[in-house]
């Protein structure tokens, strides 16, 4: 077994209990790593050594029975990563496979009865320990159940692929280790009791108490678990259709996922040794694929670097906010309301045109509050208070005590400046400017200002409540008070903010757009739109080119397109058939499929391209904008390129986002002449 320097060993700490109306105490195994819970407990060689010599020693005492549980909020979030990138060799893998199998397994096979008391976080390995045991209760409180392996490139390999489908059935199963991994779900603890993944739920502030109690009365029996009878002609079907749904979106190109049907298929029949052996094979494999060590690089950014930004100054220099004006009422500003709203939870005002326009605005916040409340996502209490402290007004005055102001409205420059110019005289000298444009300059916005020193870019993605990334953009003047405060503001509003330079459509839509450019040349020239709509199916991305276009609506991706080729016309063209597309205001797709209305406007070349030739064209072309970017200083690193790339636009994990795919493919050095990433730093082969 490889030994990980760095691992944080969770120790399995021991204590015999006694439990009111049984004859022997409990043995007690709580799983801690002795940090907080911002630290979670997780299972390296050290971790499950130690956990193998508790249920030892708790064999040997003899007790009425065994339960295993975690420290406050956290059960176990499985096996530890951080010594996935020392895994250098097939036997490594198979080892760290085979002992997580062997002393998960002592759970499943003692004579005494063992008991999972799920009180906190329990993912990947986690869970697995869990449904090792032969009962398990589960607490209100715990934040996150999943089994989520196929998004970072791997498969449940420590029993989870043969347990679970065996326990609450194969549809369920797959919705666990498929869907909810490749859709960012989890399970919450009632849906985990309903489904069969716990046999018993409690409230967080008795659970220990209350789960020794129930694990007494089965011992007693006091207690009978009923678990139904799993259906078995059905699972073969069941998987054909999961099968065609993954082919369908993505095309073959995370084999983890389509590992997890065959080790699902297996769990039907064969008997637990063969198909956890089978695990353990499939697990090795993805360990040292490409695919993996991607998603452990994508996993670390999210978790890592995404809550330490780099370049930002120091947060003592930030302002307090305790009002927020948004310039705008539509449907943007409105999100952008809520959202300030809920996570700040100071007054927030806003302000159009006219009185419709902002009574619109005010009644869309007032309406998501409604809809938060009955689905229990929000109490009365909290919405009432948020009621009161939403506003609007056409009278800009209400902006005079504003420390935070943000404007959303139509992406054109002189608008902005002079709405700007107005507003500078209202609000107080040190109140933040923030602009959410998506790919206008902030230097030439704040041009002409008393104060440019206090405007910044605050660019968030549609939609506003789900996508994470905040393009935080400097402008030339922006002081390092202003920069502060923002950063801090995202970090209330929970996103993961970037620092950017200010240069055009900054980083996701300048991205987004070299290939949309790409793509359109290819139609210029000739290549048909349902050629280029799959061309780039074997990266599997989230979306295909065309319906990505509807989604982001043609106006607005050719409006975006013009402001960079205005800035870069040799590497950005003018599509006349884009614009043919925005001039006949047709819908892109109909019922998912091109429309051949907007297939008739077009006016092609004689020189169409094979879908290969396109998806390379494409990755040429993010191949050299992003050395472009990095060599202008647009962010610090790569590993913020493929930050938001992978928050900001859905890149997959299974990429690295795009710089370790552009390395791992040979397109880098094909076209910068050298790697994005230093060897090692994405974990990739080439």
């Amino acid at each position: 077994m490889i030994e990980n320097p760095n691992e944080v060993v969770t120790k399995a700490i021991l204590r015999l209990v006694q439990v009111p109306g049984l004859d022997r105490p409990a043995a007690l195994i709580t799983l801690d790593n002795g940090f907080d819970h911002k630290k979670p407990n997780s299972f390296g060689p050290g971790g499950l050594t130690s956990l193998d010599e508790a249920i030892t020693a708790a064999t040997e005492a003899d007790p009425a029975f065994i339960a295993l549980t975690g420290k406050p909020y956290i059960f176990c979030v499985g096996a530890d990563i951080t010594g996935m990138p020392l895994i250098s060799s097939r036997e490594q893998a198979v080892a760290l496979g085979e002992m997580g199998h062997r002393v998960f397994a002592r759970l499943r096979s003692s004579t005494i009865p063992t008991f999972a008391f799920i009180n906190g976080a329990a993912m990947g390995g986690g869970l697995e320990v869990a449904l090792h045991c032969h009962y398990r209760t589960v607490s209100t409180g715990a934040a996150a159940l999943a089994l989520p392996e196929v998004a970072i490139g791997l498969i449940p390999g420590w029993g989870g692929s043969q347990i679970l489908p065996n326990l609450i059935g194969i549809v369920n199963a797959a919705t666990v280790i498929l869907q909810n991994p490749l859709t960012q779900k989890q399970l919450r603890p009632k849906q985990a009791k309903e489904m069969g993944v716990a046999d018993a739920l409690f409230e967080a502030a008795d659970f220990l108490e209350d789960s020794l109690a129930w694990a007494a009365g089965v011992v007693r029996g006091d207690v009978t678990v009923e678990r139904p009878e799993i259906e078995r002609k059905d699972w073969d079907g069941v998987l054909e259709f999961v099968k065609a749904m993954l082919d369908e979106k993505l095309h073959g190109a995370v084999p983890a996922a389509n590992k997890a049907v065959e080790l699902l298929a297996l769990a039907k029949t064969a008997s637990f040794e063969d198909g956890t052996a089978a695990e353990t094979e499939a697990l090795a494999d993805l360990i040292l694929g490409d695919e993996s060590r991607a998603s452990l690089y994508s996993f670390d950014l999210v978790q890592r670097r995404a809550k330490r930004p780099v370049g930002v100054p120091d947060k003592s220099l930030a302002r307090k906010v305790t009002k927020v004006g948004i310039i705008g009422a539509g449907l943007m500003a409105s999100q952008l309301a809520l959202l300030f709203l809920r996570r700040l939870q100071v007054p927030v005002v806003l302000t159009d045109l006219d009185q419709e326009r902002v009574d619109k605005g005010v009644g869309y916040v007032h309406a998501e509050i409604e809809k938060l409340v009955a689905k229990k996502r929000m109490d009365e209490g909290t919405a009432a208070k948020l009621r009161l402290l939403v506003s609007g007004s056409v009278d800009k005055a209400v902006f005079a005590d504003a420390d935070f102001v943000i404007e959303a409205v139509f992406e054109n420059l002189d608008l902005k400046k002079q709405i700007w110019a107005e507003f500078e005289k209202i609000v107080k000298p040190e109140a933040i400017l923030a602009t959410n444009t998506s790919s206008l300059s902030i230097t030439e916005m704040a041009a002409g200002l008393e104060h440019p020193e206090r405007v910044v870019g605050f660019h968030f993605f549609n939609p506003v409540a789900v996508l994470p990334l905040l393009e935080i953009i400097k402008g030339e003047k922006t002081d390092d008070a202003t920069l502060s405060t923002a950063f801090e503001v995202g970090k209330q509003l929970r996103k993961s903010s970037v620092l950017v330079k200010d240069a055009p459509a900054f980083v996701v839509n300048r991205l987004l757009t070299r290939v949309t450019s790409e793509i359109f040349q290819a139609v210029d020239a000739g290549t048909p739109l349902d050629v280029v709509n799959v061309a780039m199916d074997p990266l599997g991305l989230p979306m295909r080119p065309i319906a990505l276009l509807q989604l982001v609506g043609p106006a607005v991706a050719y409006h975006v397109g013009e402001t960079l080729h205005a800035a870069f016309p040799d590497r950005y063209v003018d599509s006349p058939n884009l614009k043919r597309i925005v001039d006949a205001k047709l819908p892109v797709m109909v019922d998912k499929e091109i429309n051949p209305e907007v297939v008739a406007l077009l006016e092609v070349g004689d020189k169409p391209l094979t879908a290969d030739e396109v998806r390379q064209k494409a990755l040429d072309g993010l191949a050299e904008e992003i050395r472009i970017m990095l060599d202008e200083g647009v962010v610090a690193e790569a590993q913020d390129i493929d930050l938001c790339m992978i928050l900001g636009a859905g890149y997959p994990f299974h990429l690295g986002g795009v710089t370790p795919y552009l390395d791992r493919s040979g397109t880098a050095e094909k076209i910068t002449g050298k790697r994005f990433l230093a060897d090692g730093v994405a974990n990739v082969r080439s």
